[in-house]
Order: C-alpha cells, then structure tokens, then sequence
C-alpha cells in the first residue's frame, strides 16, 4: 500500500513530516538529498522532520542508492516506510458471509477466516461476531491487540463516508443510520482488552475497487468494479480515489430500472438486481427444480459446469452489459472488472455482448474487461489500504506524532 500518485507537497517551510512521509511512501523522493530538492527545504529541516518518523517507528533506512555525482562517492541512504510497526484489521460483509483478516500495513494478509453472518440478524450481533473473530485472529498471529492501528469494513448498501453509516441499505434491515463505527470500535475492545482504534466502513464493492486498482492497475486513471451476488453494485476509482457521489450513493448499479415487472428487495418493480443478480438467478434456477438459495449457491453450480446455470448467468450478463453500455460511455474507464458470484466465462461473455454491440466504438477502444485477479480477497485489501491511506494522510501523520509526544 504506497502513497497515492500525484500528490505534490507544499514546499518552503510549511512542508510538513506529513509530507515528507507522502513523498517516500509514494517513491518520488526516497533520500534526504531528493526530499530537499521536492520540497526546497533545508538539510537541517529535513533531517528534524524525518527525525520526528524515526522515532514513531513510520521510516527506517533502506540500502544505499546509486551515486549521482560524476565525481563518485558515498552512495545515497534511500528511505522507506517500515510497514512492520503496526498491523490493521479488515472485514468484509457480504448478505449472509463474511470474511475477516489481519494484515501488514503494505498490504499483506497474515492471517484469516471466513464464515457465516447474516446481516439480517442485525448490527448488534454481526459486528460481536466481527468483534470476536478479530481477537482470535490476534491470537493465532501472536499480536498483541496493541499493534492494530485500525479498522477497515466493507458492507453490502450505501455508506455516508463523513459518518460511516449505511443509507437506506436495501439488503440490511435495521442497519439504516445505525452506528457501526463505534459499535465495532466496541466489540474489538470487548474481545480484546484494548483501547478503542479507528474504525472506517466503505461500501464492499468500492473497497474491492480500492483493492485491485492499488493492486494491479494503479496506472488505469479510470477504473470501475462491478460486483455480482446478491445484489449488484459498482465500485470505480478515478484518479487513485473512490468516487463516491454526493453522500454514497455512486455505483448503486442494481436499482437501475430495466423494464421489467420483477420486484426489487428495495421495494420497486423492474431493478437489474430484480433480474440479473446473483439471487435472481438463484430464483430463476429454483424454479426450474435446480435448488439454489443465493448467489454462492450459483456460483457453486458455475464451478461444477451445471448446463442450466451457465445460460441464466450468461442472460443475466447481457441484462448487466446493457447498461454497462452506458457506464462505460460515461466514465470512459481504462478497466471494467466483473466480481462476486457471477464473475465467470458465461455472464463474462453475456456482458462482453451486449456492451460492444450497444456502446460506441471509440468508449471500448482502449477498455480492458475482464474478471476479478484477487478474487474474495479484494475487499479486505481494500479496506486495509483504505485505513492506511486514511491515518497517514499528511495532515493526520501530523496530528498523529503530536499524540506520540514525538
């Protein structure tokens, strides 16, 4: 998990640790020779305020670099961030599973587990559940609750990112405006004897966004996700940061009415979700004497090769490429990305069909499409660089080392 690309600092002698911690982290400038280049401050300046991260722990010395003089000499000391002072813990909501991990501050997963929560049972119990799963993976780490730093969750519905509450969330009753950062901030201390941490919800498809874009197309300055399972929704990172609308709302793909007499879980007639999800599908497939209760029980019938499955989910990918069609012509993404329980050769196919018959030439030109690379792991990476990026912002690291009293 690097710093995001394109930020400059704020030269003279307003230029922060902050910043200079945001120039190494983001490799533009990674020796105190080039950090007095970036940022016009002076050698001594640089050397009190990379000080300062030294002694929280944040940076460590790296091996030397090439010798830039013609005349030879010592080589520069490169700079990197030490990502082995603290860990973040990360969970991944979907309808009736979730997944938890713990990992490095760059990104690795150390440890983890999966298993079933139903977001119907409600916050009270689900984060408890979370609560508890995050001691145990401490345990079996062997770190103390001390080293996490914080806590990244993505849910299935709409999240106000200022609050960090779900907004009328179709698929989440009783979850509407309920506190999850403070509960969850709650239950990891009751499970774990330590103090309270920061907590940040996201939606599940923007952190899967967030996860594969930082990991395998930080270039693409466009990116969209779209993941389906239960319900469908669209995740897309421009410029290095999750677009999330006005107050969370983007990408709520699956209530784009399609013109259909279906009835949606939110109540309307005629949403894609209502026809083209993971759950529509299952629906579809039970009532042709095929058993399936959700998207899971789809995908399971997919990876088996099941003849009647592999046609619905191809006919649910053309509905979801019809209106990708759009997406695309909008955003004009670099990557167009399928995940969830659909995410295989036949909606892959179904969605590829409809969108390069029905949007134009020159928005598919230079489009990539293709399936998920980090499979059910990308909302977890996601919701740990989301955290990290969020508590080593320039301006927090400030505020953060005065805490340190460093």
């Amino acid at each position: 998990m690097t710093g995001k690309p394109g930020r400059t600092a704020r030269g003279g002698a307003q230029t922060s640790a902050g910043d200079l911690l945001d120039l190494v982290r983001s490799g533009r400038a990674v020796t105190r020779g080039a950090l007095q280049q970036m940022t016009g401050l002076s050698r001594a300046t640089v050397g009190q305020r990379l000080d300062r991260l030294f002694r929280a722990g944040w940076l460590r010395e790296g091996a030397g670099g090439p010798v830039d003089s013609p005349l030879g000499g010592r080589p520069a000391i490169t700079l990197e961030f030490d990502g082995s002072h603290a860990v973040v813990l990360a969970a991944d909501l979907d309808t009736r599973h979730a997944r938890a991990a713990l990992l490095t501050l760059t990104g690795e997963i150390l440890a983890e587990r999966s298993g079933p929560l139903v977001v119907e049972d409600g916050p009270e119990t689900v984060l408890d559940g979370l609560g508890r799963w995050f001691a145990e993976l401490l345990t079996e780490t062997g770190h103390a609750p001390e080293a996490v730093c914080g806590i990244g969750l993505g849910v299935p519905g709409p999240v106000d990112s200022e609050s960090g509450r779900v907004v009328q969330p179709p698929m989440m009753p009783g979850w509407d405006g309920y506190d999850i950062r403070g509960r969850l901030s709650r239950a990891f201390a009751e499970h774990t004897g330590a103090g309270p941490v920061p907590v940040l919800v996201d939606n599940d498809a923007n952190l899967m966004a967030y996860g594969e874009q930082r990991t395998g197309y930080q270039d693409c300055r466009a990116f969209v996700l779209v993941k389906v399972s239960t319900g469908i929704g669209a995740g897309v990172v421009v410029d290095g940061s999750v677009y999330r609308g006005v107050d969370g709302g983007a990408g709520d793909l699956g209530h784009i009415r399609v013109g259909t007499e279906a009835l949606c879980r939110c109540g309307s007639y005629g949403c894609l979700a209502a026809v083209a999800s993971g759950g529509a599908v299952a629906r579809r497939l039970t009532e042709t004497g095929v058993p399936a209760a959700s998207g899971s029980d789809v995908r399971d019938l997919l990876a088996a090769g099941h003849p009647e499955a592999a046609a619905l989910a191809r006919e649910a990918g053309r509905r979801v490429g019809d209106v990708l069609a759009t997406v695309v012509t909008l955003l004009n993404p670099g990557v167009l990305m399928i995940a969830g329980d659909l995410a295989g050769t036949p909606f892959l196919t179904g969605v590829r069909e409809l969108l390069y018959q029905r949007a134009l030439p020159r928005s598919t030109a230079h489009l990539d499409v293709l399936t998920a690379k980090l499979g059910e792991r990308a909302g977890l990476i996601g919701a740990g660089a989301l955290v990290v990026e969020h508590l080593y912002a320039p301006e927090r690291v400030e505020e953060r080392l005065t805490a340190l009293g460093v």
